[in-house]
C-alpha cells in the first residue's frame, strides 16, 4: 500500500525513466487537443510527433453574437 510517505520511490521511479518518456508525458499533459505520435524502429522510439488541434466551434459562436 502506498503513503504519502513514499515520494522518495516516485522520485527514483521518474529518474529511471527514458529521457523520450517524460517528453511524451510532458506533451501529453500539455495538449487540450490533438495527438502524440511515437516511432519506433529496431525495438527503440525515434521519433515523436505533436499535433495540435485548435477548435473553433467557440470562436464561431462569438463571432454570430458580435454580429446581431
Amino acid at each position: 500500500m502506498k503513503t504519502d510517505d513514499d515520494n522518495g520511490a516516485d522520485n527514483v521511479l521518474r529518474e529511471a525513466q527514458p529521457e523520450w518518456l517524460r517528453w511524451v508525458v510532458q506533451q501529453v499533459n500539455s495538449l487540450k487537443y490533438g495527438t502524440v505520435q511515437i516511432t519506433v524502429h529496431d525495438s527503440r522510439v525515434t521519433q515523436v510527433e505533436r499535433i495540435e488541434k485548435v477548435r473553433l466551434d467557440g470562436l464561431n459562436q462569438v463571432k454570430n453574437k458580435n454580429s446581431q
